[in-house]
C-alpha cells in the first residue's frame, strides 16, 4: 500500500514540472467603504478554489498574482463589515473595486463542502455551518470536537476530556465523515474510546454540513460532514504566524503553539508545532477524577506553489497523544481506585492527580498524515486531485505487572484518493466528474484483537450538475459506490476467534436541492438526498469486550447497508437588526444497525467473561428535528448581541423491541441564549473588546431505550459561561489578543447524556452512577501575532 501510494504522489509531484503559461494573470483592485467611500486597509480577498488570496495596504489596495484565468469566486471581508463575495473573471490585468457596507454580522460566507467548487453559503441548498478560528479561541474546551458541540445540530460522544467524536443530528461514529484539508480522516471512528487525532489550534476554519453526503464523500457520510481547514496560504509577500498559549484552571490544561507561514512569488508554506497537557479534571461530586489525565505532541505544515497553472501542495501531519482510560472504579469509602503490580489495588496520591503522564490504564494515539493536494487548469476546465496515505496507530496498555505490554495495537494504514474534473462554466451552468475512494488494511499487533485484520478498497463514480439562475440555484448529481472487504482468520489459544470473509457492498446515491434568494435579505432551501453506509468491520465482525460498556460484542455478516433519504427545508433572513435561521428535517433510514442482546441457551442473559453478550442487528428507523437561530441587534445599539440557537431531534424504530421504539444515544434538546456586547472598535490601546455571558442549557432525556440497560434517563442542567476578550494595540497595529473566560461559573455537577462516563461503576458511598462531567473551569488564552515581509 504505501509503495502505491509514494509512486502516485511522485507522479503528481512531477507534473510540477510541465511548463507554466507565459502569460501573468493577476487580480487588482480597492477595497471601500460603501457609506463614507475611504478605504478598508486590511480586508481580506480571498479565492477559495485557488487557495490563495490577498490583504489591502494603507490605500486599501490588493494585488493577487500568480492565479490561473478564468471565472473565479472572490470573497472579501473586513471586521465590522459585510462580507461580500462574486464570480470575478480573472486575465493576464483584471481589476475589480469591492465597496463593503457596515454591518455587525457576515451574511455572504464562501463554503466548499458537499459541492463542486466555492459556492455562497446562500445559494448552497443544504445547510453548512461556518466555524471560525476567532469563535473556536473564544470557547473554553479541552479538544476540537468540544468546541464544535455548542453549535446548533452538533453533539459530542465523550470519553473524557480528551475523547471526543462529533454527533451530528444524532447519528455519529461511522456516520459522519471528518475530512482534514480536503483527506477523509482515518482513525478508529467505531469506538468510543477514539477521538479526532486532529490539532484543533492548527485549524483555522470548520465547515459542517447537516445532512446526507453521500455523493460527494460516498459511504459514512449520511448524518454529515465536517470539514476541517488548515492550509490557509498567506498572501504574496509576505511571512505570517502567531503563538498561541492556553491555560485552563480545572485540570491545569496547558498548551502552547506556533504557526508560521511564508509565500514569495507562488512560493508558500506552513509549518506549526503543539504542546498540550493535562492533569486530572474535577467537578463537585467527584473530586480530582483518576486517569483523566493526557498529553499530545503535534506538528505539520506543508509546501507548495501557486501558478497560473493552479496549485499542487504537500501536506504533513503528525499527531501524538498519550491519556489514561477512566475506568470509575471506587471503594466502599467512595475513593478511585489505582491498578498496582501484583494485582494488588492502592490509592491514587496528589502526584497521580497532577501528574500529565496518565496512569495504567492508558492508551498511546499515534496518527501520520502526509497529502497530495492539486489543482490543474486545463484550457477552461481543471482537474483537482488528492491523494492522502495514513497511518493509525491505537496502543492500549493495561497490564500493571507489565506496563509497557500492547494488550491491544491496532495499525490501521490507509490511501486516500479523489479525481474531479470540473468543466468550465457555460451559460451559468457547472458540472463536475468525479472519482474516489480509498484503500485500507489493519493489523493487530497487541496480545489481544477486537476485530479481525482486513483489507478494503472503496471507489465511487459521481456527477454533480449545478445552475445559477437569477435568484435561483439548482444543484444535484448521482454517484455509484462499490466496497469490497476481505478480512482474515485468527485463532486465540488454539480456538478460532475470527473467520475470515469476503464481502461487497454497492449503492447509488445522490441528491438534487434548490436555493432561492427571495429577497436581498430572504434565502429558501429545500433539498432531498439519499445516503447510504456499508456496515463497518465491528459490526460485521467483532469479537470481544466494548470497554465502558460492559457489553461482550459479536459482529454479524448478514448485515446490508444502511440506506437513507433525508429531505431539508430551511430559511435564513439578514436585515440590519436582526438575523435568523431555520432548519428542519426528516430523515428515513433502511437498516438502521444497532446492538441486541444475546440469550442463553438456558434463558436469560448470555455472559461471556462476565459481560452480557450482544450482537448488531438491523431494522428500520426514522429521525427528524429542526434547529433554530436568531441573533438580535437593536438600532442604535448595534454593539449589542442576543443570540439564541435551540436544537431538537428525535429518533424511532419502525418497529418496537419489547415494546421501546427509541433510538438509543439520540442527543437531548439544547438551548443556548448569548448575551454579547461588542465595543471599542477603532480605539489606540484596546480595540475589539468582547463581552459575553451565556446560558447553555441542556433539557432533560427521557426517551431513551432502555431495553437490555442500554442507556438511563438524564436529568437537564443549565451552565452559566462567561467571557471576554480584546486586541492589544499599538501603532495602530494589533500586538496580541487575549481571551477570558469561565466555564460553569455556578459549578454545576452534571452527566451529559452522550458522556461515556456515565455508564462507569456506582460510587457506593453516595449511590451515583458514573463519572460526572467537568465543574468550573477559568480560562485565558494569549495569541502574539508575527508579521514580517519577503
Amino acid at each position: 500500500m504505501t509503495r502505491s501510494f509514494y509512486s502516485l504522489l511522485i507522479l503528481l509531484l512531477g507534473w510540477l514540472s510541465l511548463p507554466a503559461q507565459n502569460q501573468k494573470n493577476s487580480l487588482s483592485g480597492i477595497v471601500l467603504d460603501a457609506q463614507t467611500g475611504k478605504p478598508l486597509a486590511g480586508a481580506t480577498v480571498m479565492i477559495t478554489d485557488l487557495k490563495t488570496g490577498g490583504v489591502t495596504n494603507e490605500a486599501g489596495r490588493y494585488h493577487i498574482t500568480n492565479i490561473s484565468e478564468g471565472q473565479h469566486l472572490v470573497e472579501v471581508s473586513y471586521v465590522g463589515f459585510a462580507s461580500v463575495s462574486e464570480f470575478v473573471m480573472v486575465t493576464p490585468d483584471a481589476v475589480k473595486d469591492f465597496k463593503l457596507q457596515p454591518s455587525v454580522v457576515e451574511n455572504e460566507q464562501v463554503v466548499v463542502t458537499g459541492i463542486s467548487t466555492a459556492t455562497q453559503a446562500r445559494r448552497n441548498p443544504t445547510p453548512v455551518l461556518v466555524v471560525k478560528k476567532q469563535d473556536l479561541l473564544r470557547s473554553v474546551s479541552t479538544n476540537l470536537i468540544d468546541a464544535l458541540s455548542s453549535k446548533p445540530g452538533i453533539s459530542q460522544m465523550s470519553t473524557g476530556p480528551a475523547i471526543s467524536k462529533p454527533v451530528i443530528r444524532g447519528m455519529g461514529y461511522n456516520r459522519v465523515i471528518v475530512l482534514n484539508d480536503g483527506v477523509r480522516q482515518e482513525g478508529q471512528q467505531w469506538g468510543d474510546e477514539h477521538g479526532i487525532e486532529i490539532d484543533e489550534q492548527s485549524v483555522q476554519k470548520v465547515e459542517i454540513l447537516k445532512g446526507p453526503a453521500s455523493l460527494m464523500y460516498g459511504s459514512d457520510a449520511m448524518a454529515g460532514v465536517i470539514n476541517i481547514l488548515t492550509n490557509v496560504p498567506v498572501q504574496d509577500g509576505l511571512m505570517k504566524g502567531s503563538i498561541l498559549s492556553n491555560y485552563q484552571t480545572n485540570n491545569k490544561l496547558r498548551s502552547v503553539h506556533l504557526d508560521l507561514g511564508g509565500n514569495k512569488n507562488g512560493l508558500n508554506w506552513n509549518v506549526y508545532g503543539s504542546l498540550k497537557a493535562a492533569a486530572a479534571y474535577r467537578n463537585k461530586y467527584d473530586g480530582p477524577v483518576f486517569n483523566s489525565n493526557f498529553n499530545e505532541q503535534n506538528f505539520g505544515g506543508y509546501i507548495g506553489y501557486n501558478g497560473n497553472w493552479g496549485y499542487s501542495h504537500l501536506l504533513l501531519s503528525n499527531f501524538h497523544q498519550q491519556l489514561g482510560i477512566i475506568e470509575g472504579e471506587r471503594n466502599e469509602a467512595g475513593q478511585f481506585i489505582k491498578l498496582l503490580p501484583g494485582g494488588v489495588q492502592g490509592l491514587p496520591d496528589e502526584s497521580d492527580y497532577n501528574s500529565i503522564h496518565p496512569n495504567i490504564p492508558m492508551q498511546e494515539i499515534k496518527h501520520f498524515k502526509i497529502a497530495s493536494d492539486n489543482n490543474f487548469q486545463l484550457g477552461g476546465n481543471n482537474l483537482a486531485v488528492n491523494i492522502g496515505y495514513q497511518r493509525n496507530q491505537r496502543i492500549e496498555f493495561g497490564n500493571p505487572d507489565d506496563p509497557k505490554e500492547k494488550q491491544l495495537y491496532f495499525d490501521l494504514q490507509t490511501v486516500t484518493y479523489s479525481g474531479v474534473y470540473h468543466l468550465k462554466e457555460k451559460k451559468g451552468w457547472k458540472a463536475a466528474l468525479g472519482l474516489n475512494g480509498l484503500l485500507q488494511q489493519n493489523e493487530n499487533k497487541g496480545i489481544e484483537a477486537l476485530i479481525p485484520e482486513y483489507h478494503m478498497f472503496d471507489a465511487g463514480l459521481f456527477g454533480y450538475l449545478q445552475k445559477r439562475m437569477d435568484k435561483f440555484t439548482f444543484s444535484g448529481g448521482l454517484r455509484f459506490d462499490n466496497r469490497h472487504l476481505n478480512t482474515t482468520a485468527y485463532a486465540e489459544n488454539g480456538v478460532t476467534k475470527f473467520e475470515s470473509f469476503s464481502k461487497d457492498f454497492s449503492n447509488i446515491s445522490g441528491s438534487a436541492g434548490i436555493s432561492y434568494l427571495a429577497t436581498k435579505s430572504t434565502t429558501f432551501k429545500l433539498n432531498l438526498s439519499r445516503g447510504f453506509r456499508a456496515p463497518s468491520i465491528p459490526e460485521l465482525s467483532s469479537n470481544g469486550a466494548h470497554e465502558g460498556t460492559n457489553r461482550y460484542e459479536y459482529g454479524n455478516t448478514q448485515l446490508h447497508s444502511e440506506t437513507s433519504w433525508q429531505a431539508d427545508l430551511g430559511a435564513e433572513y439578514n436585515a440590519e437588526h436582526i438575523s435568523a435561521s431555520a432548519s428542519f428535517f426528516i430523515n428515513s433510514i433502511n437498516n438502521y444497525i444497532y446492538y441486541a442482546k444475546l440469550e442463553s441457551v438456558l434463558g436469560g442473559d448470555s455472559l461471556v467473561n462476565g459481560n452480557t453478550a450482544f450482537k448488531f442487528d438491523q431494522r428500520n428507523a426514522a429521525l427528524a428535528g429542526f434547529e433554530l437561530e436568531i441573533d438580535i441587534h437593536p438600532h442604535p445599539l448595534d454593539w449589542l448581541h442576543f443570540e439564541n440557537t435551540f436544537s431538537y431531534v428525535r429518533g424511532r424504530f419502525a418497529e418496537g423491541i419489547e415494546g421501546n421504539r427509541n433510538i438509543p444515544f439520540i442527543p437531548a434538546a439544547h438551548w443556548v441564549a448569548e448575551l454579547r456586547a461588542d465595543l471599542l472598535k477603532k480605539e489606540v490601546l484596546f480595540s475589539h473588546l468582547s463581552l459575553r455571558v451565556q446560558l447553555d442549557n441542556t433539557f432533560q432525556q427521557n426517551n431513551i431505550f432502555d431495553v437490555y440497560n442500554t442507556e438511563t434517563r438524564t436529568p437537564g442542567y443549565a451552565l452559566v459561561n462567561a467571557g471576554v476578550s480584546t486586541d492589544l494595540m499599538t501603532n495602530k497595529k494589533t500586538r496580541a489578543t487575549i481571551f477570558l473566560n469561565v466555564m460553569n461559573i455556578g459549578d454545576v455537577a452534571y452527566q451529559n447524556h452522550l458522556s461515556r462516563l456515565k455508564y462507569t461503576a456506582e460510587n457506593l458511598a453516595t449511590g451515583r452512577t458514573g463519572v460526572y462531567n467537568m465543574g468550573r473551569n477559568f480560562n485565558i488564552k494569549l495569541q502574539i501575532p508575527l508579521v514580517a515581509h519577503l
